[in-house]
């Protein structure tokens, strides 16, 4: 994703001598590694090439929930009231010199959705004045003895630098990730789940484009006819080899007449993709994929899906399953993170701003406004509507 920060050249502070000491959970305490850097499980690099550049339906749904989720605004409200001018909420807006708010959000929702995590750094003293988001293969979680990341360490080309918590124990970076059931420091990407149809899926354009470059017929067989028994030798068996290699594969040799000499007979192959039901294959493994990322079918063409009557009501699901539950997961963990400077703050997901939900809008207001029995502050409040 663009926008990544290499955060050489600024070192991470280790808690002081006077810090308070938080209080820590009693089973953290019994999880390994104390000290030492932990990688993440999944192999990051192979699901970004298989999945993400390599594979059109895993590309798309990963573009769609990112683009969507950062289109999501977020607002801070500062004691129940909603604030535009505060410093948090502009820090939101324009995160860093090189991104908007969106920009920085768009790179996080998409490394959440190819690994699992997604990492945000702050920049500043005493108050942060940046935020960066890192790539997640290159972050490593520190665990401390009380069972909780006591430091971060981000590596790059050989070179590696470790963040640490500030004096008061705040932590400079904020972890996003997805639940693991068996793993206690990184997320579990949708990308790795939906591995074997990424794996099915690529296999099948694979095959197409084998298909093409063998002229888009099914193989067939050269039979040596020869009387007597008479068998090719290794040299002529070879030389034949070559021969049909170099003069009739290929997309420039297509539809060209194969010269036999006597003795040889062909004898094409009866498996078709049809007979081997390959196009329905397909279409099962990009089902898949975008089950895995919650992503309606109908809204990749994929056929073969009729769950939703029509696009209209897909596309309200994919935002109701799908994008806001992570919007809202975001703005939380930004409230329990940049609380903790920006002390009676809360971020939370505008979604009075999202125009893919303003059917549903109008649909309540409309409700309400028949219920006469209610008053205009019972309206607005139940509409989730401030003041």
């Amino acid at each position: 994703m663009g926008g990544m920060r290499w955060p050489f050249g600024r070192g991470g502070r280790a808690p002081g001598p006077g810090a308070p000491e938080a209080k820590a959970s009693r089973t953290a305490v019994l999880l390994s590694g104390v000290g030492r850097a932990r990688w993440t499980g999944n192999d990051y690099a192979g699901l970004a090439r298989e999945g993400y550049q390599k594979n059109a339906v895993a590309y798309r749904c990963i573009r769609m929930i990112a683009e969507a989720a950062a289109s999501t605004p977020f607002a801070v409200f500062v004691d129940g009231a909603r604030d535009e001018t505060h410093p948090l909420a502009r820090l939101i807006r324009r995160p860093n010199p090189e991104q908007s708010g969106a920009e920085l959000m768009e790179a996080v929702y998409g490394s959440l959705q190819v690994s699992g995590n997604a990492w945000v750094e702050a920049v500043g003293d005493a108050v942060p004045e940046e935020l960066w988001a890192l790539r997640s293969d290159r972050v490593k979680v520190v665990p401390g003895r009380s069972g909780w990341p006591e430091a971060w360490d981000y590596s790059v080309d050989g070179r590696s630098i470790r963040i640490g918590r500030a004096a008061d124990g705040w932590a400079p970076v904020m972890q996003l990730k997805l639940w693991h059931p068996l793993d206690d420091w990184y997320g579990l990407s949708p990308l790795e789940a939906a591995a074997q149809g990424v794996d099915a899926h690529n296999a099948a354009g694979a095959w197409n484009k084998a298909l093409l470059d063998n002229g888009a017929r099914p193989s067939g067989a050269l039979i040596y006819g020869a009387k007597g028994g008479e068998r090719l030798t290794d040299g002529q068996f070879e030389a034949l080899k070559a021969q049909l290699s170099s003069a009739y594969a290929g997309v420039e040799n297509a539809g060209r007449p194969i010269l036999l000499e006597g003795g040889m007979d062909w004898k094409p192959l009866s498996l078709t993709p049809a007979e081997m039901d390959f196009t329905a294959g397909k279409h099962a493994a990009a089902r898949e994929i975008a089950l895995a990322f919650g992503v309606p079918p109908q809204l990749l063409g994929i056929p073969g899906d009729a769950t939703y009557s029509n696009y209209r009501e897909a596309n309200t699901a994919f935002w109701r399953q799908t994008v806001i539950p992570l919007a809202r997961k975001a703005a939380g963990a930004m409230t329990g993170w940049l609380g903790g400077r920006f002390p009676g703050c809360e971020v939370r997901a505008d979604l009075e701003a999202v125009p893919a939900l303003q059917p549903e809008r109008d649909a309540l207001w409309a409700r309400l406004e028949a219920a006469s029995f209610l008053t205009d502050a019972e309206r607005r409040r139940m509409a989730g509507v401030e003041g």
